[in-house]
C-alpha cells in the first residue's frame, strides 16, 4: 500500500514537535507511529491479499466463461444431433408408414390366396374323395364281375380254354382260339357260340366300360390254299376279332359305341412261337374291359 500524504504531515510533524515535547510525549509518539507501521505493514499486506484474491477470481472466471463458452459449443452441437434425429426419425417414420401399408396390402392379399387355395384345396380333396370312392365302386365292379366270369367259365377256365385276369382295374378274358374256331377260319364254332353268349352277358352289364376284342395269331404263315381269303395272319386275326365284335353287338346286344376291334397278327405273342404249347397260347382272343372314352 502507497503512504498517503497526510500521513507524511503527520509524520513531520510528529518529528518537528518531538523536541518540543517531553521525553514521555516523545516515547508516546514513537509508540504511536510504530503502531501506525504496524497498521500500515498489516494493510499492505490485506491489500496485496486482496490483489492475489482479486486475480484468483478473474481467472476463476476467466475459467468459468471459457466453460461456458465451451458448453455453448457443446450445446450447439447437441442441438443440431437432435434435429437430425428428429429429421431422421420423421423421415424412418414416413417410411415404415408406407412399408407398413404395403405390408398390410401384401399381407391382405396373402390372406386372400391363402383363403383362395384352402377353398381349392378343399375342393380337390373332395373331388380326389369322390375318385376314390368311383375307383373303388369301379374296383369292386370290376371284381365282381371278375369273380361272375370264372363262376360261369368254371369248367373252361379248368381245361385252359379261358383265362381271365384283373389288373390295376383292367379285366382282360383270354379265350384260346380252337374253342372259337376252326383252323385257318373266322366264322364262330357252336362251343364258341356259348362261350361268347356267357362273356358277353356279364361283361354288358359291367356299366361305365367299353370292349375292346383284340385278334392274335401265332408266327406260322397262312397256308397258300387260305391266302386268297386271308393273305397273312394280320387279315385273319382282325376277321376274328370282328366276328367276335359282330356277334356281342348282334347277339348279346352289347351297344355299338362300347365295342371296338382291333387285329394284332402275330405281333403280340405272350409265350414262345418255338413249340406247339406256346403256339397255342399265342392263338387267341382277348376281350378287354376298358374306361370309356
Amino acid at each position: 500500500m502507497k503512504i498517503t500524504v497526510p500521513v507524511i504531515a503527520l509524520l513531520c510533524c510528529s518529528i518537528f514537535f518531538s523536541g518540543c515535547v517531553s521525553e514521555g510525549v516523545h516515547r508516546q509518539k514513537l509508540e504511536e507511529n510504530a503502531h501506525l507501521q504496524e497498521v500500515i505493514r498489516s494493510l499492505k499486506a490485506d491489500y496485496e491479499a486482496l490483489l492475489n484474491d482479486k486475480k484468483q477470481v478473474v481467472d476463476r472466471n476467466d475459467e468459468l466463461n471459457n466453460q461456458l463458452l465451451e458448453t455453448i459449443k457443446r450445446s450447439s452441437l447437441l442441438q443440431q444431433d437432435l434435429d437430425r434425429a428428429r429429421s431422421d426419425l420423421t423421415r424412418v417414420e414416413k417410411i415404415l408408414e408406407d412399408r407398413s401399408a404395403k405390408a398390410g396390402a401384401a399381407l391382405a392379399e396373402m390372406r386372400q390366396t391363402i383363403d383362395q387355395l384352402t377353398a381349392e384345396n378343399q375342393q380337390i380333396t373332395q373331388q380326389l374323395e369322390q375318385e376314390r370312392l368311383a375307383r373303388e365302386a369301379r374296383l369292386a365292379e370290376i371284381q365282381g364281375t371278375y369273380n361272375e366270369l370264372v363262376d360261369k367259365l368254371e369248367s373252361e377256365i379248368q381245361r385252359g380254354e379261358v383265362t381271365i385276369s384283373e389288373l390295376k382295374g383292367k379285366l382282360t378274358v383270354n379265350v384260346v382260339d380252337q374253342i372259337l374256331f376252326d383252323s385257318g377260319k373266322a366264322e364262330l364254332k357252336p362251343a364258341g357260340v356259348q362261350v361268347l353268349q356267357r362273356i358277353g352277358e356279364i361283361l354288358k352289364s359291367a356299366t361305365g366300360k367299353d370292349i375292346q376284342v383284340e385278334g392274335h395269331t401265332d408266327n406260322v404263315p397262312i397256308s397258300p390254299r387260305l391266302q386268297e381269303k386271308f393273305p397273312s395272319n394280320w387279315e385273319l386275326s382282325s376277321a376274328r376279332a370282328t366276328t367276335v365284335l359282330h356277334f356281342l353287338q348282334d347277339k348279346v346286344r352289347v351297344s355299338g359305341e362300347r365295342l371296338s376291334a382291333v387285329g394284332y397278327g402275330e405281333y403280340s405273342p405272350i409265350s414262345s412261337n418255338s413249340d406247339a404249347a406256346g403256339r397255342k397260347q399265342n392263338r387267341r382272343i382277348q376281350i378287354i374291359l376298358v374306361d370309356q372314352k
